[in-house]
C-alpha cells in the first residue's frame, strides 16, 4: 500500500485559487484532505478530528497561521509545514522556533510538497517508535518522558505542556546523556533541513526547554551550555518499561 494511503492533511489557506487545487492533486497522491479557508475553520476541524499533518499558510485575515502555528504545538503536537511567501524569512524562522516542522516557499512544485511531507512524517515516527514499541520511558532527575504519548511530567506526575521541537529536543537529549551535541547535529535530529539558516533556532529552542525543566533556568543545572561545542544533558537518565493499557 502507498505511504501516503492512510495520511490525513489539513490544509488551512484563505487563498481558495491556491487551496481547491492543491487539494485535489494532494488527493490524487492518496491523502486524505481536509479544507480550512481560516485559523477558525482549522480550530473547528480539530475538535472533530486530529489529522496526522496540518499544511498551514502563514498569511491569513483573522488569526494568522504563526498564531494556530503555536496552538497546535502546544495542544495537538501535529506535524506541521508552513506555507510561505518568499518575504517571509522572518516568519519562517518564528515558525520554526515555536513549533513548526518545516516550511515550503510560495509558489512551490507540488511534488516537492509531498517529499517535504513523506518526510516530515517519517521524521516524526522516528525519534519515539523504538522507546514506543518497548514501552519504555525516559527517567531523569525527577522528570519522566513518555516518548509514546509525548508526554512530560514533573516529579509529582503532573503534566507540563512542551510543544513538539521541544520534544524532539528533549529526547535527542535523553538518547545521547551526558554528550555534547553541536547545533548542527541537534538541528538535525530537531528540525532536519537547512541547519546552517537556524543556528538561533536551537539556541532559543534550548532557552524554552530549560524554563520547563530547570529550577532556575537563568542558571542551569540539567542542560549545560559547553562554550564552543553545544549542549550537554548533565543527568542520568534511566529507560523503565511502563505496563500500557
Amino acid at each position: 500500500m502507498d505511504q501516503s494511503a492512510a495520511t490525513r492533511l489539513l490544509l488551512v489557506d484563505d487563498e481558495a485559487a491556491l487551496r481547491e487545487p492543491l487539494a485535489e492533486y494532494l488527493a490524487r497522491q492518496g491523502f486524505v484532505v481536509t479544507q480550512a479557508a481560516n485559523a477558525a475553520e482549522a480550530r473547528s476541524s480539530l475538535r472533530d478530528d486530529t489529522p496526522d499533518l496540518v499544511l498551514l499558510d502563514i498569511m491569513m485575515p483573522g488569526e494568522d497561521g504563526l498564531s494556530l502555528c503555536r496552538h497546535l504545538a502546544e495542544t495537538h503536537r501535529v506535524p506541521t509545514i508552513l506555507l510561505t511567501a518568499r518575504g517571509e524569512a522572518t516568519d519562517r524562522i518564528v515558525g520554526l522556533e515555536i513549533g513548526a516542522d518545516d516550511y515550503v516557499t510560495k509558489p512551490f512544485e507540488p511534488r516537492e510538497l509531498v517529499a517535504r511531507i513523506r518526510s516530515v512524517l517519517r521524521r516524526a515516527s522516528k525519534g519515539p517508535a523504538a522507546a514506543a514499541a518497548e514501552d519504555e520511558v525516559f527517567a531523569f532527575d525527577g522528570w519522566t518522558l513518555d516518548p509514546l504519548k509525548r508526554k512530560l511530567s514533573d516529579a509529582d506526575g503532573a503534566a507540563v505542556p512542551i510543544s513538539s521541537v521541544e520534544f524532539r529536543l528533549l529526547l535527542a537529549f535523553l538518547e545521547h546523556p551526558r554528550q555534547v551535541l553541536d547545533r548542527d547535529r541537534l538541528l538535525d535530529m530537531v528540525q532536519g533541513r537547512e541547519a546552517h539558516l537556524f543556528d538561533r533556532a536551537v539556541d532559543n529552542q534550548v532557552s524554552r526547554l530549560r524554563r520547563k525543566i530547570e529550577a532556575d533556568p537563568r542558571n542551569p543545572i540539567l542542560i549545560q551550555t559547553v562554550w564552543g561545542g553545544g549542549y550537554l544533558l548533565a543527568a542520568d537518565v534511566r529507560r523503565q518499561t511502563m505496563p500500557r493499557e
